[in-house]
């Protein structure tokens, strides 16, 4: 595979070969004996036994505190710039995955100035109503009220801030460029950003009066950031927040990253009506060959598929009928019009129920936000 690939929080491209990342990174592949320690906990979610999130910083020390009775806090964000696709929901609901098992508080980052500083056609007040919509999906997954916590960085950054130009203090502008590729042209904004995007892994710490392991889910891409943070971590009193990492959910194109703001044909948003979804799906790159005759010879190719690959990272948590779709698959015994048939279906049971109750999460959303 080419190494030509760059992932950054700021842009992916490239086919990314994720064990040449976990090097590239300095992270640690989650193994046969931790998946066997999760297990312990509670059962393990698909996306752990199938390598979706597939690399970690610290776990098994997030754990050992655990057990000792020094319960972590989860810290999970998203950058308000438009609407939710299922790319956005996969790290989400490993999050809840998380929460459910553990028991153990979130704090969720939308971080509306992040996404005003890196776009220029997006005012404050975009981001900020983005970030309200955003909250609606986020909730609308079945988070705990009463263990979680979420806010805007312009609405919460009177208890933020003082953190902040503490940890701005520690990181050096020759950092942030070699870690994120900045450079003269970048406003001065987004660069004293990863100092804010610090201060949520230390909120349960500053709330509790002692310190409190940390967390975080997210998609790999993110890890720059905390690599940072990790750095200043104990200069400022603070452990250095543990990562696990998810691979970045492909488009229905394939394997380019899924996206909001472009290739809005090959993304499925969270609001999308089942005749868009459907379209989508149906228009979905497959691994199939050119005629029908000529699949049921030679089968189809599920390791290049973006549809059996929404089956693997979502939509299909039992692993024998996946394994039976994929054997199917590959044995001719299966056409991707009815793979494509079987995935909407669930797409769409999934997003109708998401929709009612992300209507519903308009009730209680305000009760979700803390604000200075």
């Amino acid at each position: 595979m080419n190494n030509e690939f760059v992932v950054t929080p700021y842009g992916v491209s490239g086919e990314v070969d994720y064990d040449v990342l976990i090097q590239r990174f300095g992270t640690k592949r989650i193994d046969e004996p931790l998946l066997k320690r999760i297990s312990k906990y509670g059962p393990l979610h698909h996306m752990l036994r199938r390598q979706v999130f597939y690399s970690h910083r610290d776990l098994e020390w997030v754990l050992d505190e655990y057990d000792k009775g020094n319960r972590f806090a989860l810290y999970t964000g998203r950058g308000p710039s438009g609407p939710i696709h299922l790319g956005h929901m996969m790290p989400w609901t490993f999050t809840k995955y998380l929460q459910d098992v553990f028991k153990v508080n979130l704090w969720f980052q939308l971080t509306d100035d992040e996404k005003f500083m890196f776009y220029d056609h997006l005012t404050l007040e975009d981001t900020k109503k983005w970030g309200y919509e955003n909250a609606l999906d986020i909730i609308a997954l079945g988070f705990d009220q009463k263990l979680t916590k979420i806010f805007l960085d312009t609405e919460y950054i009177k208890t933020m801030y003082p953190l902040a130009i503490r940890a701005a203090k520690k990181i050096n502008f020759s950092t942030i460029k070699a870690v994120f590729g900045f450079d003269n042209s970048n406003n001065i904004g987004s660069i004293f950003f990863t100092s804010i995007q610090t201060v949520p892994c230390f909120l349960e710490s500053m709330e509790k009066g002692r310190k409190v392991p940390c967390l975080i889910p997210c998609g790999i891409d993110q890890d720059p950031h905390f690599r940072i943070t990790r750095d200043v971590a104990e200069g400022l009193g603070y452990y250095k927040p543990a990562l696990v990492h998810a691979k970045l959910m492909p488009s229905l194109a394939g394997a380019e990253k899924m996206s909001t703001s472009t290739k809005a044909d090959t993304t499925i948003f969270t609001t999308d009506d089942k005749k868009t979804v459907k379209k989508k799906v149906m228009n979905a790159f497959t691994g199939g060959r050119v005629s029908v005759e000529e699949q049921r010879k030679l089968g189809g190719n599920p390791d290049i598929c973006s549809v059996f690959q929404y089956q693997a990272y979502f939509f299909e948590p039992d692993d024998a009928k996946l394994a039976k779709l994929q054997a199917d698959c590959r044995s001719g015994g299966i056409m991707c019009g009815e793979c494509k048939t079987i995935l909407f279906e669930k797409v769409w049971k999934f997003l109708e129920e998401h929709q009612r109750r992300r209507e519903k999460a308009k009730d209680v959303v305000q009760e979700f936000f803390i604000r200075d």
